[in-house]
């Protein structure tokens, strides 16, 4: 790597990342689309994605805890404190590898991803499939309501979540944390612009 240039994702992170989008992104369509009128076999796609989904989001909550600075991504009264002070000044403090902002945005993704994923692990006792037969008196009628609330509550937020990364993902002056997450890098400018150096936690 060029010695002007900062490695912001590895790639296995840059990897689970989008592997991550194109799973939700299946799971959007295959979920939304039949509710609004779009008759095709989507529940093979669907339960296969969730499955996927699940399997990625173990696999880095592992490299999370012991590969990479929890305490990077984690939001705290510190974070509160810097975001007073942003509040009362027209320039706070610089964050360190990651914004408020994106931590915010990550712990709301890891919420509702995980509620996702433990109703939709559930709804798996409805169908067949080669691995295990339905069984759809596994819980009663009215856990089942509250399976399919909390699922389709979860899936509507992402809804929302996903268009408000992608907006700021594509204004032109954050376009570096997007090429950042395609190539893995930004530039010492950048870094010295839009973040603190030293609060920069480096991966294991």
């Amino acid at each position: 790597m060029s010695s002007d240039r900062i490695q912001r994702h590895k790639l296995i992170d840059r990897a689970f990342h989008w592997v991550m989008a194109a799973c939700l992104f299946a799971l959007l369509i295959t979920g939304l689309a039949p509710k609004l009128g779009v008759d095709f076999a989507w529940i093979t796609i669907h339960w296969v994605s969730g499955l996927l989904l699940a399997l990625i989001v173990i696999g880095h909550t592992i490299r999370a805890l012991f590969w990479q600075s929890v305490k990077s991504m984690w939001f705290g009264a510190a974070d509160i404190q810097a975001l007073a002070a942003t509040l009362r000044a027209s320039d706070g403090p610089k964050p360190g590898k990651y914004s408020l902002a994106q931590r915010l945005m990550h712990h709301a993704v890891t919420v509702f991803c995980l509620a996702a994923i433990a109703t939709g692990m559930v709804m798996l006792a409805k169908i067949d499939s080669p691995f295990w037969t339905r069984d759809p008196y596994l819980i009663s009628a009215e856990t089942w309501g509250l399976v399919y609330v909390v699922h389709g509550l979860a899936a509507l937020t992402f809804v929302s979540l996903i268009v408000l990364h992608v907006y700021f993902a594509l204004r032109p002056e954050k376009l570096f944390y997007l090429r950042g997450m395609i190539f893995g890098w930004i530039s010492r400018d950048e870094l010295a612009a839009n973040h603190d150096p030293a609060l920069w936690v480096g991966e294991k």
